[in-house]
Formats: C-alpha cells, structure tokens, sequence
C-alpha cells in the first residue's frame, strides 16, 4: 500500500479521469483536487463543501453533490443545478452519487448531514434518479444514511450503502432506471459501509469508515473475501489507472470537528479491473425550484 498524499480534512468522491487522475474532494476545507500519475496535486475547484460525490460528466466537467446536485465545468463558468434540495420536505442535501451505462445519474438525498451538526432530527432521505432529459423521481425510500453506490457488471443490480444501519442493500435494476424491491445485501462487520465500487468479476468493494476497519471485499452472494486494512478511516474507495486495476482507498480525520488535516489518498494494485462508470449524459438545464 502506497501513501499518495495527505493534508486533508475529509477526502470524499474519488473518481477516475483519464485525462487527470484521481479527482477527490475535501468535504471540510472544502475543494476539489486532481491527483495525477507524477504525484502532483493541483486544486480544480475552490471553495465549496460538503461534496460527497463526483461523477465525470461527458460535457466537460464534473456532476458534484452537496447541498445540491449540480454541474461544474472544468473551464469553469457558472454552476448549472440539476436537483436541487427540499428542506421543507426534510431533504438537506445529497450524498454519493453514481451513473448507469446510459449515464443517467443516481443520487442519495440527507435527512441530516453527515459532517456539519445542525441540530435537527434525522430523517430518511431517498435515491433520486435523473434521467437522460433532466427530469428527477425518486426511486427508492427509506435510506437512514445515504452512502456509496455501485452497478454489478452486467448492469443488472444497484449496491447501495446504509451506513446508519451498517448495511448494504441492493436492488434489481428495470431498463427505465426504476429500482425493485430494497433486499439486504450485508452488514459490516468493522465500521459502518461507506464509499463502494464494484470489480469486473462481481465483487462489491466496500469502504467501512470507523478505526481499525479499511476495505471490506464480498463476492456478489456476500461472503467476506478480504479486509484490506487503511491507516485512518477510509471513506471510499475508486478503481482507476490505465487499466482501471489500481484501488485507491481516501481517507478522513477521525476527529471531524477539529481542524486536523490527516486525510490521504493510499493506493494499492490489484488483480482485477473495476467495472467501468460511465460519463454523466443528463441534459444541462437548471433545476426548477
């Protein structure tokens, strides 16, 4: 295992540019950076927080979450909302984000936020899904904490993390984009399941935030294959390198409401590639409010 870089608060949202490296952003400090192949990083974004997922998108630039979901062009220019929240509704914001092979996008909404304490009571938010035109439904409910999300090989199944309830669930994925049934999947066993991608022979990788925990490998029957242990606590995780076989493991501070920056990115090679993630297709249009 290789140290990449550290001096982060909360390192979220790695995903996988040819053109960049490894993407990630800092939910605390804010920011979004770019790792590349000669170990430089270089900050892409300024400024904004609470970004706890990334998706490439195939105009030019990055889908990020936070207190929306919304565009961000890598020439930059103005921010272009996609889904925006609903306090009212109890929906705070979102979470990790993912894309189909069409490229429609999959967003966990927050009933509270998983950094900043603003003493409401926590509610359960949903997964939104925003189709190739722009328009968003909810297509599954009753998500404690919203976390990572991953597509099985053939397209045919959504993993989707609970960390509140430890667990991973999935569901059976219909060719419109809507979702079966939620059916549990597995129940970490160190840490609560966090960021997650999936490897092209079916196993779920799955980043398990807490002390002395680290990745956790199943097999898609949920058998426990490995633990890869991290230094810190692991987040997520993304597959990324020519070949798509290197794993990086992003990394937080424990002690969240500090200003400690001990957040880094690790990296380790592995045998298998990952399932590649389509580029975002969705129409850029704002939000109707």
């Amino acid at each position: 295992m290789e140290k990449l870089c550290k001096g982060y608060g909360l390192i979220e949202g790695p995903v996988w540019d040819d053109a960049r490296g490894l993407i990630f952003s800092d939910v605390v400090f804010g920011g979004i950076f770019a790792l590349n192949t000669a170990g430089q990083v270089s900050q892409i974004v300024e400024h904004r927080k609470g970004i706890g997922g990334m998706a490439l998108h195939e105009a030019g630039g990055l889908v990020v979450s936070g207190r929306n979901i919304a565009f961000k062009a890598f020439q930059g220019g103005d921010t272009i909302v996609l889904l925006d929240r609903n306090e009212d509704e109890g929906n705070l914001g979102y979470n990790d984000i993912t894309t189909d092979a069409k490229g429609r996008i999959y967003a966990g909404s927050l009933g509270r936020s998983t950094v900043f304490q603003d003493g409401r009571t926590p509610k359960a938010g949903n997964l939104y899904l925003i189709d190739l035109d722009g328009s968003a439904r909810v297509v599954a409910k009753d998500i404690q904490l919203t976390n990572g999300l991953g597509f099985s090989p053939d397209g045919k199944v959504l993993y989707h993390s609970d960390s509140e309830r430890k667990s991973v669930y999935c569901y059976d994925v219909s060719e419109d984009g809507s979702l079966g049934d939620k059916k549990h999947f597995v129940t970490a066993e160190k840490g609560s399941p966090d960021g997650l991608v999936v490897s092209e022979d079916g196993r779920i990788w799955v980043a398990q935030a807490g002390r002395n925990a680290g990745v956790g490998v199943y097999d898609n029957q949920g058998t426990l294959t490995e633990l890869i242990e991290t230094p810190g606590m692991c987040t997520s995780v993304c597959f990324g390198g020519s070949e798509r076989k290197t794993l990086y493991m992003v990394t937080g501070s424990e002690n969240l409401g500090s200003e400690d920056r001990d957040g880094a990115v690790f990296s380790i090679d592995t045998d298998v590639a990952g399932v590649p993630v389509t580029p975002a297709r969705v129409r850029l249009k704002q939000a109707e409010l």
